[in-house]
C-alpha cells in the first residue's frame, strides 16, 4: 500500500512539475524570483520534449508501482497520462516538436509580459509594490 501511495505521489509531483513548466512564466509576473526556479524547469521540459528522452520521474513511478505489485508502463509521463486525452492516436516525434513549440511560444508571451511589466514599474520598485 505504501508503494502505491508513493507512486501516486510521484504522479502528482510530476503533474505539478509539468504545470509549472507550462504556466510558471505567468507566475513570474507576480513573483519575479520564481524565474530562478522556472527557467531551469522550462529548459528541462523543452529538452525532454525535443530529445525524446524520458523524465526520471517516470521510471521512478514505474519502479514504485512494481514494488506495489502493479504493472508499470512504457513511454513517458506525457505519453501515458496527457497524450491519451489530447491525442488519442498516440505520441509521435512530430507531436513532441509541436508541444515543445507551444511551450516555447507560451513562455515567450509570459516572459514578454514580465518584461513589459518591469518597464512600466517605477525605477527601484517591483510592479506589484
Amino acid at each position: 500500500m505504501y508503494w502505491k501511495l508513493l507512486a501516486d505521489s510521484v504522479v502528482l509531483l510530476h503533474l505539478a512539475f509539468v504545470a509549472f513548466v507550462v504556466a510558471g512564466g505567468f507566475l513570474v509576473w507576480r513573483y519575479p524570483r520564481a524565474l530562478f526556479a522556472h527557467a531551469p524547469a522550462l529548459l528541462w521540459g523543452i529538452w525532454i520534449e525535443v530529445s525524446g528522452m524520458i523524465c526520471p520521474l517516470t521510471p521512478l513511478e514505474n519502479h514504485l508501482r512494481t514494488l506495489a505489485g502493479e504493472a508499470g508502463y512504457t513511454g513517458g509521463f506525457v505519453e501515458h497520462y496527457v497524450i491519451p486525452v489530447l491525442y488519442p492516436l498516440g505520441l509521435t516525434r512530430h507531436i513532441q516538436w509541436v508541444l515543445a513549440g507551444i511551450l516555447i511560444a507560451l513562455n515567450i508571451v509570459a516572459y514578454g509580459g514580465v518584461i513589459v511589466r518591469s518597464r512600466r514599474a517605477p525605477h527601484g520598485r517591483s510592479p506589484d509594490a
